[in-house]
């Protein structure tokens, strides 16, 4: 196990980002919201600038290959400069979003623990075990894949009671957006995770991995993937509830 060590000034620059996107977003982009949903919808626009450009980052991270790991990665493979780069990207926005609710709803557990359960993940990848970011990217970009639609779902849903236009988009997106959700979440993600699970059993990383460190991370992993399956499913309830009201009404 080594200790934290910090290479360059990419988490302390990500960090100045979205400190500055999310105070952007506060006192210019949506300062004529109702406070709740002000804070909410501030919180979206940092999802926004995190979600698509991690998948992006994320992607080209895996695909580099560099000269001192010629071998294709597997999940115990040590971090590369770009992997470690993505995850202080990802470290610096759940960092602001931690601190948004703890400031603005101090009472929503699930998200405050989700969040610290993720940095706790990404921070010992990073800092203390400098292996396995193969397998975190992988699940950043199923993650974050669907963020794009899901801000934009959310942001809507926010003014659909007084804007039109946001009622018809955030009914418009619901069943896309929960089929691809469902497909990502529900589907290839817990493959993914299967084939990590069996990976970390089978193979025994050795040295490279402690047990304790891939054991907490699929533990917070397994449960991030179950409560997002409870998540779509309660919506795809909703959905058809819905649904089924207006075929009434019709």
């Amino acid at each position: 196990m080594g200790i934290p060590s910090f290479q360059t000034l990419a988490l302390p620059t990500f960090f100045f980002f979205f400190v500055s996107s999310y105070l952007l977003a506060y006192f210019r982009i949506f300062h004529n919201w109702d406070p709740k949903h002000r804070a909410e919808a501030s919180s979206c626009f940092i999802s926004l600038t995190h979600g698509t450009p991690a998948v992006f980052m994320a992607i080209h991270a895996l695909t580099t290959q560099t000269t001192k790991s010629p071998s294709p990665p597997t999940f115990s493979s040590p971090n590369t400069f770009l992997h470690n780069t993505v995850l202080e990207f990802s470290i610096s926005y759940f960092l602001i979003d931690l601190l948004h609710y703890l400031i603005f709803f101090p009472n929503d557990t699930l998200f405050i623990l989700h969040h610290l359960a993720t940095l706790y993940v990404f921070f010992t990848c990073r800092f203390i075990v400098h292996h396995g970011s193969f397998a975190l990217l992988v699940l950043l970009i199923l993650a974050e894949i669907t963020s794009f639609c899901q801000n934009v779902w959310t942001l809507a849903g926010y003014r659909k009671a007084d804007l039109p236009v946001a009622g018809k988009v955030f009914d418009l997106m619901s069943l896309p957006f929960f089929a691809f959700y469902t497909i990502v979440r529900g589907i290839i993600g817990p493959l993914f995770v299967y084939k990590m699970g069996v990976f970390y059993i089978t193979q025994m990383t050795g040295d490279s991995i402690p047990v304790w460190a891939w054991v907490s991370w699929m533990i917070v992993i397994v449960t991030a993937i179950l409560i997002s399956i409870v998540w779509v499913f309660d919506h795809w309830i909703d959905w058809f509830k819905r649904r089924k009201a207006m075929n009434k009404l019709a």
